[in-house]
């Protein structure tokens, strides 16, 4: 498993280039070109990628599908008192002696049963999105920030603080991300308790935390080389160079200048980023160091799954056709994100 975003680094660098590119392009031979030109230098970079991708029917469509199941995390009690049931409500009279469910998918069980347990497979579907989206939100937020901010002192000072910073994420990228995050999840958990003691519940809350916490420690590396390299180009140009020689502050360089022009950079990694941490939380709550009951998530309903997969082969595919589903969603929303920053490509 691969924690680092699939990211080309070469065309996420080129979306920082809109802001040059896309301003001074020659324009096509022609009047109606040549129009045409005149009005896409004098819009701003970001107006055109968003353009772009309003244009781009794959980016619609994906969209659409990432706001469903944006939805379904959010009205999740409500749809879940729609039909009535609970996620967390077990009922043993819905199922024999040997643990299968007496009764397949009715009105008041819309996917069925879990099997030994008995609870609603729709409740605990609709609530189990909400967890998924929510590490991957914030892991992806976080990361993003401290990548940010660590790839542009070191691109822009460069010296012992390029140093310390590429010495970091060479390290960190050089570790295999699942052998630590099976060993660091138990770390963590037991700083809050022996965990033959403490509750299902403060288990659960500190596996989430804990979730975030590691993608955050392995996340920021990719981000942080990718800003990196995008600062030691620009700190050359020509308005970086003017910035410096009128004496302009180097906090204002730095967030007034240079930031504006890594947008690019930033949508793309934080596009492919949250895919990315969705399958890293299904993937480790499958292996058992995610997330556990009582909260509800994907992954250890497709690990639960498993072993009845036989009996109740609604219970695996609907959780594994949409962690695909969103996953693939969120890639080709990414793929778009990164096109339309780039003036190379043309969709």
């Amino acid at each position: 498993m691969s924690l680092s975003p699939q990211l080309n680094p070469d065309q996420a660098a080129e979306g920082v280039e809109t802001l040059t590119e896309a301003e001074h392009a020659p324009a096509p031979s022609g009047r109606r070109s040549r129009r045409k030109g005149t009005d896409n230098a004098s819009k701003s970079p970001s107006r055109i990628a968003w353009e772009r991708l309003r244009k781009d029917k794959v980016a619609i469509f994906c969209s659409f599908i990432v706001l469903f199941f944006l939805l379904m995390a959010i009205f999740a009690p409500l749809l879940a008192s729609w039909e009535g049931q609970d996620p967390n409500v077990s009922d043993t009279n819905l199922v024999d002696l040997d643990g299968n469910p007496i009764d397949g998918p009715n009105s008041q069980h819309w996917l069925g049963v879990t099997p030994k347990v008995g609870r609603d497979i729709f409740a605990r579907y609709v609530y189990g999105v909400r967890p998924s989206l929510a590490i991957a939100v914030f892991a992806a937020i976080g990361t993003t920030l401290i990548g940010l901010v660590l790839g542009l002192l070191a691109g822009y000072f460069g010296g012992w603080v390029d140093k310390v910073v590429s010495w970091w994420v060479d390290f960190l990228l050089s570790l295999p991300f699942l052998l630590f995050a099976i060993g660091l999840v138990p770390i963590v958990q037991s700083w809050f308790g022996n965990p033959f003691t403490i509750t299902a519940e403060t288990t659960a809350r500190v596996r989430f935390g804990a979730l975030i916490f590691i993608l955050l420690i392995f996340g920021w590396a990719t981000m942080a080389r990718l800003t990196r390299s995008t600062v030691i180009s620009l700190r050359e140009s020509e308005f970086i160079q003017a910035a410096r020689v009128l004496g302009v502050p180097t906090r204002r360089i730095l967030f007034k200048e240079m930031v504006p022009n890594l947008v690019g950079v930033t949508l793309v990694f934080l596009t492919m980023a949250v895919p990315t941490y969705i399958s890293s939380e299904a993937g480790l709550s499958y292996l058992g160091v995610g997330l556990q009951d009582p909260i509800a998530s994907w992954g250890n309903m497709i690990a639960d799954a498993q072993k009845y997969y036989a009996t109740q082969p609604l219970y695996l595919w609907v959780p594994v056709l949409s962690v695909a589903l969103l996953v693939l969603a969120l890639s080709l929303l990414g793929d778009a994100v990164a096109d339309a920053f780039n003036p190379s490509t043309r969709r």
